[in-house]
């Protein structure tokens, strides 16, 4: 299992994003979802070695935050805050 597999299967909230720890984007996104009422997993790729690069070759996104939504049977892959605000 992939690990950006791992993280979509154990989070147990509406969203999931990748982020990092200076990123005002990832900021606007929080301050969406939360404005919206959704929970959601936030987790800082400056945190965990090597992850950046998964989850890289897994979306062929670049930029942070990265946004899945969980609530439905399978992920929905977002992608960042600006399609996160056309998303909602």
């Amino acid at each position: 299992m992939s690990r950006v597999r791992e993280y979509l299967e154990s989070a147990d909230t509406d969203f999931l994003f990748f982020s990092q720890t200076v990123c005002p984007y990832c900021t606007l996104a929080t301050r969406t979802l939360e404005a919206h009422g959704l929970s959601y997993t936030e987790v800082n790729l400056d945190r965990h070695e090597g992850l950046r690069e998964a989850v890289v070759a897994e979306t062929k996104y670049r930029t942070v935050p990265i946004l899945f939504d969980l609530r439905g049977e399978e992920p929905v892959f977002v992608g960042g805050s600006d399609h996160l605000l056309d998303y909602l």
